[in-house]
């Protein structure tokens, strides 16, 4: 199979396939090995025939990896670094969430009950919980967030 892109398209490309690779290697779930690689190996080629493609400037040899990486001027925001710092941030304010609606609906009801809920009956339920935690992260951050930790464990 032939693809023919225009350089821009190819350094679109190239973004997009390390975006992906980089979003597949935060699995660390058993067997997920095998997965990741086959996303970083698609990576690799599509970053080799970028480089060779005029895309130089944009794309490294990874000697320890053994593979081809864009290369990332922290310097430099990127739409791809745009992408990846925004699914990071909103990834983690909606998980946390979603976690301490659902961690008091559990309180509320039981694990046996929580888990004969749907997700979309767990998020009516929780829905006003929910409404109360974003704002009070929207207005604070983590700020007023703590751990408290029983006596006997320091």
């Amino acid at each position: 199979m032939h693809l023919r892109f225009t350089e821009q398209e190819l350094a679109i490309l190239a973004e997009m396939v390390t975006l992906a690779a980089s979003v597949a290697s935060w699995n660390h779930k058993p067997g997920s090995d095998a997965g990741v690689s086959a996303y970083e190996a698609v990576e690799s080629k599509v970053l080799e025939k970028a480089k060779l493609a005029g895309q130089g400037d944009a794309v490294e040899w990874d000697e320890e990896k053994r593979r081809y990486q864009l290369k990332i001027d922290p310097n430099e925001q990127t739409f791809f670094q745009e992408c990846y710092d925004e699914f990071r941030n909103e990834s983690f304010w909606e998980e946390l969430v979603i976690r301490l609606a659902d961690r008091g609906l559990i309180r509320e009801i039981g694990l046996e009950a929580w888990n004969r809920l749907s997700e979309e009956e767990r998020r009516k339920r929780t829905a006003e919980t929910e409404k109360v935690l974003w704002k009070e992260f929207g207005q604070n951050g983590i700020e007023k967030l703590a751990v408290i930790f029983p006596s006997d464990e320091g």
